[in-house]
C-alpha cells in the first residue's frame, strides 16, 4: 500500500511563502511549459533561500531523524548557524576538489507481506538536504511536462485520484479489459544513461547539475554486512529525489500510450475547447468518435509510480496492446516486464487489483457499475496488524501503557479507514476484520488482565464525536477513558478526481489550494534576512513559523508588529533552565516586554512597568511566561 500523503500540498506552498521562493518556482514552471531549456539551475539550487527552504521542508519528516552512515540527523543541522549550513551545502556540492561525492548510503532491508525484501537506502543527512534542494528546483520544471495520467509522488495528486480515474474508465467509458503490468525491480533497474537523456529532453541542460545527479545515482551503498557496492543502475528507494526521477523515467511511457489514442493527431485535429462548469476544457469527444472509425487500438493509462494499468475496450485490442507496451518498455526503457505478473483481466468476470483495491464491474439494470473491495492480501495484512495490536492492548509491551497501545490502535484504524473508504464495499470488508479483532481483544483482556470491554466509560473529543458519535460499536477498556475505534464503522466515500485547474505553480491554481498569508510579507521577508548567526538555523526557521502562526502579532499585547526591529523572541524556558531553540519553546513579543520576561530585579521591573503600563490581561500572560523560569510574579 503506498504511503499515505496529503492530497494537496498546502504545507510546502506555505513554506515557499516563508522563504520567498514561490515566484521563482512559478517562473520555472511557466518557462518549462513554453519549452525553454535550463542551463543555470545550480545557481538557484545553491541559493540561500532555496537551502533554507529545503531544511524547512524535510525537518518535519520523521525520516529526517533516522541517521545514515555518518550517524547524523536533522537535529545536527538545525543547531548550526544559518550561514554555516548554507556554506557547507555549497562546499559539498561545488567546493570540493573532486566535485560532489555523496557519502555511502545505508542499506536497510524491509520485509514485504509476500515474504520478499524491499531494499531501502538511507542517505546521510547532508546528502538528503542537497537532494531536497535539487528536488525543489526540478519539480516545477518536470510538473510542466508530466502526464495528467500519472498520480504517484506528485503534488496535489493521490491514490484517490488514481482510483477515481479507474472507476471512470470502467463505469463511464466501458473499458472492461484491464492490462495489469509489473516491471521487475523497477527502482533497482533504472538505466542511468536513459534517465540522463530523459532529463536532458525535459530541458534540464545544466551540465554541472547533471554531474551531481550522476553522483547521487552512483552513491556507494553500505550493505548490512558492512560491505560497500557501487551501483551501475537503479535509483535508491529512500532517497528524497528518487520518486521524482522515477516519474521522469516513466513519463515517456505515459506520453507514448497517450499518443496511441488519447492524444493521437486525429483526436487533436477533431477536438476543441469549450466551457464546462465555468472552466475551459479541451473536449476530445468528437475526436474519439472519429478515431473509433479507424483500426487503431483504444487504450488509456493510469499510473501510480511504477504501478500502472492500461484499459482497453475488447480482448483483441488488449492482447495487441500488451505485446506493444511490453516491447516498448523493453527496448526504450531497458526494463524487464514480469510475464508471470502481467495479465489481461476482463473485469466483468474477474477482479482486477490496483493500489490495494480489487475492482470489478457488475450489471445494474442496463448499466455497469463498479464494485470494489480491499484486495484479499491487504485485507489479511490489515486483520493481522490489528489483531496483533489488540493483543498488545491486553498485554502492553515493555515501556508502554494500555492507554498508549489503545492510542496506537486508534491511529491504525483511522489510517486504514482513510485509505480504503473509497472502496464501494469497504463496510463489508471492515466488518469481517472487526469481528476477528474484537473477538481476540475480548478474550485476551479477560484472560490476561481480567478487564472487560464496556459500551461507555469516557468522553470523546469533538472530532471523535463527529466521526464515531452515532456508532454503537465504540468500546472502552474498564478504567481507561480513551475509546477503542471500531474499524467496522466506516462510510463509503466517493472518490473525487483531480481538478485540471489546480496547480502549485500558478496564481490561479493555488487559489483552490489555500489562501495567501494575511500578514505583512515585507516583515516576514526581513525577518529571515536578519543576521542570525549567533543563533541556530532552527531558531531562524521557527521565527518564520511563529510570525505566521501569530498572524504577525505580539504574543502578549496582540498588536501587529510595526516593523522587524520591534520583534523580540522569547524562550519560554530559558537556556539556563534547559530550554532549547525550538518552535514549541518560543514566542514572538514586542522587544519592550523582554526585560519583564527575563529580569528578576524588582526595581528594574517596577521602572519598566511605569513606562509600559501593561493591561491586566497582558500581566497575566507575562506571569505565565515568568513562571516557566521560576521567576517571581509581577503585580
Amino acid at each position: 500500500m503506498p504511503k499515505g500523503k496529503k492530497n494537496l500540498s498546502v504545507d510546502s506552498l506555505r513554506h515557499a511563502e516563508y522563504y520567498g521562493m514561490q515566484s521563482k518556482f512559478d517562473d520555472l514552471y511557466q518557462r518549462s511549459k513554453e519549452g525553454d531549456d535550463f542551463t543555470d539551475l545550480m545557481q538557484l539550487i545553491l541559493g540561500k533561500d532555496n537551502i533554507l527552504l529545503a531544511y524547512r521542508n524535510i525537518k518535519s519528516n520523521t525520516g529526517s531523524y533516522t541517521a545514515g552512515t555518518d550517524n547524523l540527523t536533522m537535529c545536527d543541522i538545525g543547531c548550526l548557524p544559518p550561514d554555516e549550513v548554507v556554506n557547507r551545502v555549497r562546499y559539498y556540492v561545488t567546493g570540493s576538489q573532486h566535485g560532489y561525492r555523496p557519502k555511502p548510503v545505508r542499506r536497510k532491508e524491509i520485509e514485504k507481506p509476500n515474504g520478499g525484501i524491499r531494499p531501502l537506502g538511507i542517505p546521510c543527512i547532508w546528502d538528503r538536504l542537497i537532494q531536497q534542494c535539487i528536488k525543489q528546483i526540478l519539480e516545477p520544471i518536470c510538473e510542466a511536462k508530466f502526464s495528467t495520467n500519472s498520480y504517484g509522488f506528485r503534488p496535489n495528486r493521490s491514490v484517490e485520484h488514481a482510483i477515481s480515474r479507474t472507476y471512470s474508465l470502467l463505469q463511464r467509458s466501458h473499458l472492461h479489459y484491464v492490462l495489469e503490468f509489473d516491471i521487475k525491480g523497477f527502482f533497482d533497474n533504472v538505466n542511468h544513461s536513459k534517465l540522463i537523456k530523459q532529463l536532458w529532453a525535459l530541458g534540464i541542460k545544466d551540465k554541472q547539475l547533471i554531474y551531481v545527479i550522476k553522483r547521487i545515482l552512483q552513491a556507494p551503498i553500505r550493505m548490512p554486512d558492512g560491505s560497500t557496492i557501487i551501483p551501475d543502475k537503479g535509483t535508491p528507494q529512500g532517497g528524497i529525489i528518487s520518486p521524482l526521477l522515477a516519474n521522469v523515467v516513466l513519463n515517456e511511457l505515459d506520453h507514448w500510450v497517450e499518443s496511441q489514442w488519447q492524444n493521437s493527431p486525429i483526436v487533436m485535429e477533431n477536438s476543441k475547447e469549450r466551457m464546462i462548469r465555468n472552466s475551459l476544457v479541451f473536449d476530445r469527444s468528437h475526436g474519439y468518435r472519429v478515431m473509433r472509425r479507424t483500426k487503431l487500438k483504444e487504450m488509456y493509462i493510469v499510473r501510480y509510480a511504477d504501478d500502472f494499468r492500461i484499459f482497453c475496450r475488447n480482448r483483441e485490442d488488449a492482447e495487441k496492446t500488451m505485446v506493444a507496451v511490453t516491447n516498448w518498455i523493453t527496448t526504450r526503457l531497458k526494463l524487464e516486464v514480469s510475464t508471470e505478473k502481467t495479465r489481461i483481466v476482463n473485469v466483468r468476470k474477474r477482479y482486477s487489483e490496483f493500489l490495494g483495491f480489487k475492482i470489478k464491474v457488475r450489471t445494474k439494470g442496463k448499466k455497469y457499475v463498479v464494485n470494489s473491495h480491499i484486495c484479499d492480501k491487504k485485507q489479511m495484512a490489515v486483520r493481522e496488524k490489528l489483531v496483533e495490536q489488540a493483543k498488545r492492548i491486553a498485554r502492553p509491551r515493555q515501556g508502554y501503557t494500555q492507554l498508549a497501545e489503545i492510542a496506537l490502535f486508534d491511529e491504525m484504524v483511522l489510517g486504514i479507514q482513510n485509505y480504503y473508504k473509497i472502496a464501494t464495499c469497504v463496510s463489508l470488508d471492515c466488518r469481517n476484520i472487526h469481528r476477528a479483532v474484537m473477538t481476540v481483544l475480548t478474550n485476551r483482556l479477560s484472560t490476561e488482565t481480567g478487564c472487560r470491554l464496556k459500551r461507555s466509560g469516557g468522553t470523546m473529543t469533538e472530532s471523535e464525536k463527529e466521526r464515531f458519535g452515532n456508532s454503537k460499536m465504540i468500546r472502552y477498556v474498564s478504567g481507561i477513558e480513551r475509546p477503542i475505534y471500531p474499524i467496522a464503522y466506516v462510510k463509503y466515500k466517493i472518490a473525487i478526481g483531480i481538478s485540471a485547474s489546480v496547480s502549485c505553480y500558478t496564481a490561479e491554481g493555488r487559489k483552490k489550494l489555500h489562501e495567501d498569508l494575511n500578514i505583512n510579507k515585507s516583515i516576514l521577508t526581513n525577518l529571515y534576512q536578519q543576521s542570525m548567526n549567533e543563533h541556530s538555523l532552527e531558531y531562524l526557521d521557527s521565527r518564520q513559523s511563529l510570525f505566521a502562526a501569530q498572524k504577525g502579532k505580539c504574543g502578549i499585547s496582540g498588536i501587529e508588529f510595526p516593523n522587524v526591529e520591534e520583534i523580540g523572541c522569547c524562550l519560554k524556558v530559558s537556556f539556563f533552565n534547559g530550554g532549547k531553540e525550538q518552535y514549541k519553546n518560543m514566542t514572538l513579543v514586542m522587544k519592550k516586554y523582554l526585560p519583564l520576561l527575563q529580569s528578576n530585579d524588582m526595581q528594574v521591573i517596577q521602572d519598566y512597568l511605569k513606562v509600559i503600563k501593561p493591561e491586566k490581561k497582558q500581566v497575566v500572560k507575562i506571569n505565565k511566561l515568568r513562571e516557566l523560569n521560576d521567576l517571581t510574579a509581577i503585580g
